[in-house]
């Protein structure tokens, strides 16, 4: 997608889907989706907002249909390693490309980060001598060096404040699962991961690392919200990484990592009032979130979706009839 094309788009960032606009159905607005409940199935409507830092930035174009769009890619591209929440999405709604229609299920209250790489808040943890959700790695290694095996980093999801990393043992002592529950996310996440892993590699990307979240549906395992999208997985290119890794460089990304970084260089770390984000920022974010999406999937973008007057109209008639 041309820069002039992106441009063209900031004016017309989806904010997100109104309350008011629920008809009755119960509603929850997330950091980045808003999320639409009826009684079976649910609707998600991925909005133009970043977060970063647990808080809402402001708006980037295209990234909502790109998140659902990307979503919905994944799904079907895993739907033999583990069932899916996925009822219908992009492309089955002609007008909108954020929506995604899902069965509604009991979320487990965990979300599984699995790590193929030492970098972000592992490093941080790692450098700090201090265990990555109660791994103690070995002595030796490098900032964004490849383990020699994925490892599993839980964390709970708290209802306020920060999520907290938690070890496989105080999860089953806590009895937050039972350990045929959890034995069954461990297998399905790095099977999730290698798959990811595979054909990343195939377009030249590294699946660095990555966030699933899973919920019950008819008493089994489903994997649920989104995965390996840019908002919920680490990339990093493939053929520059040994040289980097090996002069001690920061790696080349196709993430919302740059953009972390710009507000961290700003002070924005979680308090505060955020900067406004400038027009040149917004551009350079949004072209990232097209290459990972034309990257992941081989298809050239287009959007699916209209202006936000109009894409608000199509998605209160899906929410009228296909809502149950």
């Amino acid at each position: 997608m041309t820069r002039e094309r992106i441009e063209a788009g900031l004016p017309a960032a989806f904010e997100g889907f109104p309350e008011s606009s629920a008809m009755g159905h119960g509603y929850y607005r997330g950091k980045v989706r808003d999320v639409v409940l009826g009684k079976d199935s649910l609707l998600l409507v991925a909005s133009d907002r970043i977060s970063a830092f647990d808080r809402v930035i402001g708006t980037v174009p295209f990234k909502g249909e790109i998140l659902s769009r990307l979503a919905s890619f994944w799904f079907a591209k895993t739907a033999d390693i583990v069932a899916n929440h996925h009822i219908a999405g992009p492309g089955e709604f002609p007008g909108t490309g954020r929506a995604c229609l899902a069965r509604r299920a009991r979320m487990l209250p965990l979300e599984v980060v699995v790590r193929g790489f030492l970098t972000g808040s592992a490093w941080r943890d790692y450098s700090a001598n201090r265990p990555v959700s109660g791994i103690r790695l070995p002595e030796g290694l490098c900032q964004n060096e490849k383990f020699p095996v994925p490892i599993l980093t839980p964390s709970t999801k708290e209802a306020s404040g920060h999520d907290r990393a938690i070890s496989r043992e105080e999860i089953l002592a806590e009895g937050l699962l039972e350990k045929g529950t959890w034995e069954e996310i461990e297998r399905i996440s790095l099977a999730l991961f290698r798959r990811g892993q595979e054909i990343a590699s195939s377009v030249g990307l590294l699946l660095v690392d990555t966030k699933y979240e899973f919920g019950i549906v008819d008493g089994k395992l489903c994997l649920c919200d989104e995965i390996h999208t840019p908002d919920s997985s680490r990339w990093w290119w493939s053929d520059s990484y040994q040289a980097r890794f090996a002069a001690g460089e920061a790696q080349k990304e196709l993430d919302k990592e740059p953009f972390r970084r710009w507000l961290a260089q700003r002070g924005v770390t979680g308090q505060g009032e955020p900067p406004s984000i400038p027009a040149e920022i917004r551009i350079e974010t949004a072209q990232r979130y097209v290459q990972a999406f034309e990257t992941l999937t081989g298809e050239f973008f287009v959007s699916l979706s209209g202006d936000p007057q109009a894409e608000l109209a199509v998605l209160e008639r899906i929410v009228a009839e296909r809502l149950r």
